[in-house]
């Protein structure tokens, strides 16, 4: 399927959801990672900060925030800056997501464990993102563990695919974990 027919199936889909399909949907992916052997090893784990439509990452950071070094991106130019999460130096950046703020910024070779978002994903591991190459160009500097989360009907059987689309190791849905890589 072509990423555009993708990204505009998907967001149809999202738009009949309301807040609690969010709310359970959220809770039963961040659930199954924490129970994770990859997520429970990890000591420095980026996640993201998500947009409204995305699964939102805000009550599963706020719960292991005490007993995890997490890292969100920042937008820089064409490139994602890695910074340490802390809640009292966030601010609105681009795209309207919060970002952190500061000038310590991580090199993603220090990372443990890296929760990417996007737009699908296949059984492959491959993933259709907003359509900017950010995470593309994060994870071809990685070795790090990836792991996709998504809903249920973001996961595709296949989609398109360009020679420099990056796919995750596993990708997580409220029905259950898909292991593409160990």
């Amino acid at each position: 399927m072509k990423k555009f027919e993708i990204r505009q199936q998907v967001k149809n889909r999202k738009a009949l959801l309301n807040d609690d399909d969010r709310v359970v949907a959220a809770t039963k992916v961040f659930d199954q990672l924490e129970k994770l052997a990859a997520f429970m090893m990890s000591d420095r784990v980026l996640m993201y900060n998500s947009l409204p439509d995305e699964l939102s990452t805000r009550m599963f950071i706020d719960k292991w925030a005490d007993r995890k070094h997490f890292f969100l991106p920042r937008v820089n130019g064409v490139d994602l800056d890695i910074l340490p999460y802390d809640r009292t130096r966030m601010h609105l950046g681009a795209f309207r997501i919060e970002e952190p703020s500061g000038d310590d910024i991580v090199d993603v070779e220090k990372l443990d464990l890296i929760i990417v978002p996007a737009v699908a994903f296949d059984r492959k591991g491959n993933r259709v993102g907003r359509g900017k190459g950010y995470y593309d160009r994060l994870l071809a500097r990685t070795n790090a563990l990836t792991i996709g989360v998504c809903y249920d009907f973001q996961l595709f059987d296949d989609v398109e695919t360009e020679p420099h689309d990056r796919a995750v190791d596993l990708v997580i849905t409220p029905s259950g974990i898909y292991t593409i890589r160990s």
